[in-house]
């Protein structure tokens, strides 16, 4: 299971809104640029970084050129999502050497363009955001409902080729109140790669997406608050149930 630490920039710096909540914003600039942040984490083990581009998200301009320069900065693949509203930019981003976008709003509204994109760039580099309430997905910054539960959106991309799902609970989203299994559950015995987000807060945790079977899991808040060390949350993702680590 990946372990992969969230760079969430908003005005050039690193932070966290509780719920997606633009109103409500912590600053991690203490810790470092986004750039300085990435290779930190590379350093530590990640093997991916997830980068949500807030300002995009928010329709107040993007940070295009920070996620360019931490693409071509760092060893390990990049994962971009926010506010892809266009297939020139998702068609840009990848061209600059991003590795995966994460889609949204528009995958809902144009299925055709995923399409496109993984006949283009391939599976392994577009993923679809199943962000939800309550099992419902949700779309434009997460006001508007789509009226699909997850398994129905799951099914729907699917079928046009989609294999890889970041799947986000709205409700647990920033506020370490533990992931949504429940959901979580629902949508992998459709037998796709999911990457679970939202609402991890300690190493048991970690371990209990891990038996769940997620292909990955993005951590934000946590590890800039210092409740779970990167290393120890490697550690958790590649043991075994038995509790012996895979690579001995």
């Amino acid at each position: 299971m990946y372990v992969i630490p969230a760079i969430d920039i908003m005005n050039g710096r690193v932070v966290r809104l509780a719920r997606g909540d633009p109103e409500k914003v912590k600053s991690y600039e203490y810790l470092g640029n986004p750039l300085s942040l990435a290779r930190r984490w590379v350093s530590e083990g990640a093997s991916l970084i997830h980068i949500v581009d807030l300002d995009a998200v928010f329709g107040r301009g993007d940070n295009m050129e920070v996620i360019g320069e931490i693409a071509k900065s760092i060893n390990v693949p990049v994962q971009v999502g926010g506010g892809l509203r266009s297939v020139e930019k998702i068609s840009k981003l990848l061209d600059m050497g991003v590795e995966r976008v994460v889609l949204g709003s528009i995958a809902f509204r144009d299925p055709s363009i995923v399409k496109y994109l993984l006949e283009r760039f391939g599976l392994w580099r577009i993923a679809v955001a199943l962000d939800h309430l309550g099992g419902e997905v949700m779309i434009d910054g997460w006001r508007t409902s789509t009226h699909k539960t997850l398994r129905e959106a799951a099914q729907k991309f699917l079928m046009l080729g989609v294999r890889f799902f970041l799947v986000t609970s709205i409700q647990h989203d920033g506020m370490m109140d533990g992931p949504d299994v429940k959901n979580l559950s629902e949508i992998l015995r459709l037998n796709v790669n999911v990457i679970a987000s939202g609402g991890v807060r300690c190493i048991d945790d970690i371990t209990k997406l891990r038996n769940l079977g997620v292909y990955g899991v993005v951590i934000g808040r946590a590890l800039y608050e210092g409740l779970i060390d990167f290393r120890e949350a490697l550690k958790a993702a590649t043991a075994n149930i038995c509790g012996k680590d895979d690579s001995n």
